[in-house]
């Protein structure tokens, strides 16, 4: 006796008209026959991924963004900018005005936090991004 193979349209085909209670009974029955779990592969493979991509993040970064998000002393803080920047009077109180602000950006972690020292100095709070 030969049996007749079905193809991959034909098995998707059988599948569509399954109730959800004989899919349950299928996926259950392939695990059991196959020694396999549904589930597994994907948390498995989900969770490691995950872990490894967010630390690739942390040890690749090179280089961060300076935000001023606070200020408590104008003056000093639009001198930070401009030496900072090298922008204008007018630039560097638009700047203020427009809190949080970038005030530079992609730079290198060690002048990041030159740049975080100078306006803390001055009285404003900055976050490295």
């Amino acid at each position: 006796m030969t049996e007749k193979k079905l193809s991959v349209e034909e098995i998707v085909a059988a599948i569509e008209n399954l109730t959800v209670l004989e899919l349950a009974e299928l996926v259950k029955a392939l695990e059991d026959k196959f020694g396999v779990s549904a589930a597994a592969p994907v948390a498995v493979a989900a969770v490691p991924g995950a872990a490894a991509g967010a630390e690739a993040q942390e040890e690749e970064k090179t280089s961060f963004d300076v935000v001023l998000t606070a200020i408590d002393n104008k003056i000093k803080a639009l001198k930070v900018i401009r030496e900072v920047t090298g922008v204008g009077l007018k630039e560097a109180k638009e700047m203020i005005e427009g809190l949080p602000k970038v005030i530079k950006e992609g730079v290198s972690k060690e002048e990041a936090e030159e740049i975080k020292k100078k306006f803390e100095a001055a009285g404003a709070k900055v976050e490295l991004k």
